[in-house]
């Protein structure tokens, strides 16, 4: 494949086109965690944890030949990233005797943006890996142009959870959804657990649905609790 021939600028699209799906998740990870934060580090950690999206994806693409031997990688992942979507749907700082949950620290909200970049970047190289076929400037160039749209679905994700604050059941239920289909399509789980794609399907649902479930009521017992302040004004 010579560089910039049509087969080059046709991988390139794709790779592209994978890279803006993919960053979806990545842009949810960061505008939930930053709309936690203050006003006045809202936008500084999104551009740290979009920065920091950007280099691991890299990183790790430069890596994906090497990754792809590893049995159990996107079942670890999946495992991982199951618990930091609990988090994001169900904040720690929710409790029965306070009206107001404590914003959360510009570290707190780093550490969860870097660790869930980290886990579903390997899902996201593994998906671009194969369409660059083996050519790693094609894999970097694609990642970079999705920079801007990285930072800008941040920032959106970010007003928009204010706003909306059901959006976070929904934001959490994407991310469980994405360490459901890492955990199924891990070749360990099909070799030692099963592998049936009704089976797949259901275990994505189920858990998918569940967090969902858990951040609705989460929103609900903080709305409630907003509106029982008010009231005793």
């Amino acid at each position: 494949m010579e560089l910039f021939s049509f087969p080059w600028w046709s991988a390139l699209g794709t790779i592209i086109l994978i890279d803006l799906v993919l960053a979806g998740d990545n842009a949810l990870v960061i505008g939930m965690a930053a709309s936690k934060l203050p006003p006045e580090l809202r936008r500084k950690a999104i551009f740290w944890g979009a920065g920091g999206a950007i280099v691991i994806r890299i990183a790790f693409a430069l890596a994906v030949v090497w990754l792809l031997k590893i049995p159990g990688l996107l079942l670890a992942g999946g495992l991982l990233l199951l618990p930091i979507a609990y988090r994001l749907a169900v904040p720690k700082a929710q409790s029965s005797d306070s009206q107001h949950a404590p914003a959360e620290t510009f570290w707190t909200a780093m550490k969860t943006i870097v660790i869930a970049d980290a886990l579903m970047g390997v899902d996201n190289v593994l998906a671009i890996g194969g369409a660059a076929h083996g050519r790693w400037d094609l894999v970097v160039v694609g990642i970079l142009i999705t920079i801007p749209m990285v930072v800008w679905g941040s920032s959106w994700v970010s007003r928009a959870v204010i706003r909306w604050p059901i959006l976070t059941a929904f934001g959490a239920a994407v991310l469980a959804l994405t360490a459901a289909g890492m955990i199924v399509k891990d070749p360990l789980f099909d070799r030692f657990v099963i592998d049936d794609p009704v089976i797949d399907l259901t275990i994505k649902a189920a858990l998918s649905v569940g967090v969902f479930a858990l951040a609705w009521l989460a929103t609900r017992r903080s709305a409630d609790r907003r509106k029982g302040g008010l009231n005793g004004i």
